[in-house]
């Protein structure tokens, strides 16, 4: 029954980060061109509308060979970049999480857990993409952490074992993250980080809820991002860094190591 539900779950966040990622070039079109893009997905090059069986998460890809059936122009890495992170990111935040254990509590912020994911998944994929992370998807996710933090805190005063650092541990773990790359900004005044970079990071850290896991989430996201992108900037005097991408990367993996981290650092 678990590795069923892990499957599924797998193929479900398969499934969102299409969309996600097609949501993203949409908004994009209409927001910077003011262009307005049919409901089903075409061919961003010959205006071939896809079939249904042309929008088979990472399977239609590789079957394609990244290329559109009628115009064989590359379609691109981004939608199989998408799916498979969000795939991974889907399952990886599940593991944690055994589904014939959970009572409605553990749903209810498995739930939100997902879905927080999810809306960083987006963001995470817009920035990758252009450089820049939409507002309305910074609240969206905001709000959505929020509620998390609410069903958990609720959840321990039903089980009578509330304690004041389940408040206050979050909240201090928001202010360090988001604290630092707010710093960065207004230091670098904008050349660092971008200036939604601070906002995701409180969001992350108040998703994570400790500030150790935080501290790692940092180290974890500037070092993939150093990892991954210097070579580019070495040789490109003027790339830039979007750090959205990371910094979701960093959530995902230290939210699926939790337990073990938390055996080590606290």
């Amino acid at each position: 029954m678990q590795y069923i539900f892990y499957v599924l779950i797998f193929i479900v966040g398969a499934i969102f980060g299409s969309f996600l990622c097609c949501q993203a070039r949409r908004l994009h079109e209409r927001e910077l061109k003011g262009k307005k893009l049919p409901p089903r997905s075409i061919c961003m090059s010959c205006k071939y509308q896809l079939k249904w069986y042309d929008n088979i998460p990472i399977l239609s890809w590789l079957l394609l060979k990244g290329r559109c059936r009628k115009c064989k122009k590359k379609i691109g890495a981004a939608e199989i970049i998408a799916e498979g992170s969000c795939a991974l990111a889907a399952l990886l935040v599940s593991i944690n999480f055994n589904p014939e254990a959970m009572d409605i509590t553990s749903w209810l912020v498995y739930g939100t857990t997902l879905m927080l994911t999810l809306s960083l998944c987006f963001l995470g994929i817009y920035d990758g993409l252009y450089g820049e992370l939409p507002t309305f998807a910074l609240i969206l996710s905001a709000v959505i952490a929020v509620a998390s933090f609410a069903i958990i805190i609720v959840s321990f005063i039903v089980s009578n074992t509330f304690t004041w650092p389940t408040v206050y541990n979050p909240l201090i773990s928001a202010i360090f993250f988001g604290g630092i790359y707010l710093a960065l900004y207004l230091v670098s005044k904008g050349k660092w980080v971008g200036d939604g970079d601070w906002i995701l990071a409180g969001i992350i850290g108040l998703a994570l809820g400790d500030i150790w896991l935080s501290a790692i989430a940092l180290f974890v996201a500037n070092l993939s991002a150093s990892l991954i992108m210097l070579p580019s900037v070495a040789k490109k005097k003027s790339s830039k860094i979007y750090f959205g991408p990371f910094l979701v990367l960093s959530y995902v993996l230290v939210l699926c190591f939790e337990p073990f981290l938390s055996s080590i650092v606290l």
